[in-house]
């Protein structure tokens, strides 16, 4: 089960954009909604960046970015996001207005830019998990000063930064560990081995918890950020690639890419409250659900179901979905502004 979806993050573009039979969800017309603001929506497989209208439900703008780009962040103000271009070796920058490009952010040889974050602080930091580091780029839309961090581990994949700035957390696939990295001090970093193929990470707004999902054990793990240690394990659905946590931050939610599903976990508790079926198991492999993210307001949850090339709007309260936006070019990473 696990080589099988594994292998399917990497599917190549002809079948990553050949027509999904079933239900349909792709050709579907765009619904109308109340909602507004944007989705941004990264397609891996087509080289593509979009932004979809959440009132028409409609792609308003698509571009060509750049080769295999993953995982997206808005900036504080929300004019601009940046792209990580897991194909090459930079961070991206675009305005959200209308996706003209603003600059890019080369992190060197290599580099395979993977996780991204846009900091409150304005700063961007993100993976480069050809060079087994992170990246803490300082005014990236002025004079872009990148330090570069060893983290000393394969597969760099995901990462969360402090409120503070001064410190970051990745995981790390190929080395199946989540490593701690001071960005000031520069201490060598801390690493922990966490479940089979940790991915997903995701630190609680008050910086207390780490939580991270381990997508080859099916479960999720809350961590002392400071120390690593493992306070809980908790079982999820099948293939957790992602976890993220409501703004609210009562409930963590992970994305169980072989059931096609979302595990609802209490905060508080460290229990699995309700399953939502985004799909079915039997959908899965045609869908390949990827990242998740909450809107603001932590009413919905939008679900990228890459092979399928849709984002599936979810009602968080009832788990119904609302409607499915479009998500071209097997879209992965997204971002919000609303």
């Amino acid at each position: 089960m696990v080589s099988r979806f594994a292998s399917l993050l990497a599917l190549p573009l002809a079948v990553a954009c050949a027509p999904v039979t079933g239900e349909g969800d792709a050709a579907a017309p765009p619904v109308a909604s109340n909602v507004s603001g944007a989705l941004f929506v990264a397609g891996k497989f087509g080289n593509l960046l979009s932004k979809v209208d959440l009132a028409s439900g409609e792609a308003v703008v698509t571009v060509e970015s750049c080769a295999n780009p993953h995982e997206l962040a808005t900036s504080p103000d929300d004019t601009h996001v940046a792209l990580a271009c897991y194909g090459g070796q930079t961070v991206d920058i675009f305005r959200t207005s209308d996706l003209a490009k603003i600059t890019s952010i080369d992190l060197g040889e290599n580099a395979r830019p993977h996780g991204i974050v846009w900091h409150t602080n304005g700063d961007l930091y993100a993976t480069a998990e050809g060079r087994q580091s992170i990246f803490w780029i300082r005014d990236p839309l002025g004079t872009a000063e990148t330090f570069e961090y060893g983290s000393g581990q394969q597969g760099t994949h995901m990462l969360a930064v402090a409120p503070s700035g001064n410190h970051a957390w990745t995981t790390n696939l190929g080395s199946r560990t989540v490593s701690l990295i001071d960005l000031k001090t520069r201490r060598a970093p801390q690493s922990v081995e966490i479940g089979e193929e940790p991915e997903g990470i995701w630190l609680s707004d008050d910086g207390e918890t780490l939580w991270v999902s381990a997508r080859g054990s099916d479960a999720a793990f809350m961590l002392d950020p400071q120390t690593l240690e493992v306070r809980q394990r908790i079982e999820t659905g099948n293939f957790p690639l992602r976890i993220t946590l409501r703004p609210q931050g009562d409930y963590a939610v992970t994305s169980d890419l072989a059931d096609g599903g979302l595990s609802v976990i209490d905060t508080v508790t460290g229990e699995v409250v309700r399953s939502i079926a985004v799909s079915s198991p039997a959908d899965a492999e045609a869908k390949t659900q990827v990242t998740i993210l909450f809107s603001p307001d932590g009413e919905r949850i939008y679900v990228a179901e890459t092979t399928a090339n849709t984002i599936a709007e979810v009602d968080f309260a009832s788990g119904r979905v609302l409607r499915r936006l479009p998500g071209e070019g097997g879209g992965d990473g997204i971002a919000i502004i609303e």
